[in-house]
């Protein structure tokens, strides 16, 4: 894997009411809910959001409800790949599932909005900083669940 994006970044415990408020939960269709993605911390986000952006956040990312919403909304935006200290096991499940690559990175407080970054199976190089960062690659399996577009696809494939 070689996959370079935008970074847009966020702070620690960052829940699912931020990354969609519950109030959007009653629109009919996902397309429509992701224009509230991340709102209450970055009201134009799902304007300035281009998909192949990435996400970074500190400590606990996708915490609070188990709403599936909201790393859907993500995925729906063209969110491929999010960078985090660590992930709520809920919300981290519910990426996966959705074929959304999560990074587990000790020291995300030196990657800043706007940096560009390029992720590989074992590393992200800030290529606005020039320093690279090692992480613990997924399991194969848990790759192999994002590689085929989620676990639907998964799925069939295998059947």
């Amino acid at each position: 894997m070689n996959d370079k994006g935008k970074i847009w970044k966020f702070g620690d415990d960052i829940d699912t009411d931020q990354i969609l408020p519950s109030q959007y939960l009653v629109l009919p269709s996902v397309i429509e809910m992701s224009e509230h993605a991340m709102e209450p911390l970055m009201p134009d986000f799902s304007e300035r959001y281009s998909a192949g952006d990435i996400i970074a956040a500190g400590k606990n990312f996708g915490c609070g409800s188990s709403r599936e919403q909201a790393p859907a909304v993500l995925k729906e935006m063209g969110v491929r790949i999010i960078i985090a200290e660590s992930f709520a096991r809920i919300f981290f499940r519910n990426a996966i599932n959705l074929g959304i690559l999560l990074i587990e990175l000790n020291n995300t407080e030196k990657i800043s909005t706007g940096d560009t970054v390029n992720v590989t199976d074992s590393e992200v190089m800030n290529l606005t900083t020039q320093k690279t960062y090692d992480f613990i690659p997924l399991t194969d399996f848990l790759k192999n669940i994002v590689a085929k577009g989620g676990l639907v696809n998964y799925l069939r494939e295998r059947v």
